[in-house]
């Protein structure tokens, strides 16, 4: 019997030995499962969300409010998908009592938030809200998985970086045409 653990072993594009629960911004860019447009479309340059656009889009800038110490800066859902700033502040975790003033609900958290913490989390948020939405307003089941498996991040480095990422993000929209992400472009 040979073992092929290699064949489906994935690289990882993470920096080896960076502590992705420190305090920073971070670029990401989560992309739906085979890049199909499923989030909207671009028309005259402007993004144009549909309902799943528009469900991602409220998921993403609900991140704050669920998760103590994340907040978010430039984002945009584009056809295929989303590309966002995520800053992590010291002691980012879950929320004790995110939607009242009453007393904390279930446990403590004890532990801080990685990035790949917030990203799993909107995922999972996500395609709860999907289900939801293919049995409640007939969206169009996904097949397998709603999103691709990993995603892109970049560790933003000082604030010359961070505008330049800003810029990106605004003007994604308008390069739709030229995007790498965009399937009119693919060979």
């Amino acid at each position: 019997m040979t073992c092929d653990h290699a064949k489906h072993r994935r690289r990882s594009i993470r920096l080896k030995g960076y502590d992705y629960s420190r305090k920073g911004a971070y670029f990401v860019t989560i992309c739906t499962n085979q890049k199909e447009c499923v989030l909207g479309c671009v028309e005259n340059g402007s993004m144009v969300l549909n309902e799943i656009g528009q469900m991602v889009r409220k998921a993403w800038t609900e991140l704050p409010t669920h998760y103590a110490g994340v907040d978010i800066d430039e984002f945009v859902v584009m056809p295929n998908h989303l590309h966002g700033i995520i800053i992590l502040n010291v002691g980012a975790g879950p929320r004790a009592c995110p939607e009242n003033k009453g007393q904390p609900q279930g446990v403590a958290p004890t532990k801080t938030l990685s990035l790949s913490d917030v990203i799993q989390r909107f995922k999972s948020l996500t395609i709860k809200r999907y289900g939801n939405g293919v049995r409640r307003n007939n969206w169009e089941p996904f097949e397998k998985h709603f999103w691709q498996r990993n995603y892109y991040e970049h560790v933003v480095r000082n604030e010359d970086d961070l505008n330049e990422i800003r810029e990106y993000v605004i003007n994604n929209p308008l390069k739709w045409e030229l995007d790498g992400e965009n399937p009119d472009n693919r060979l």
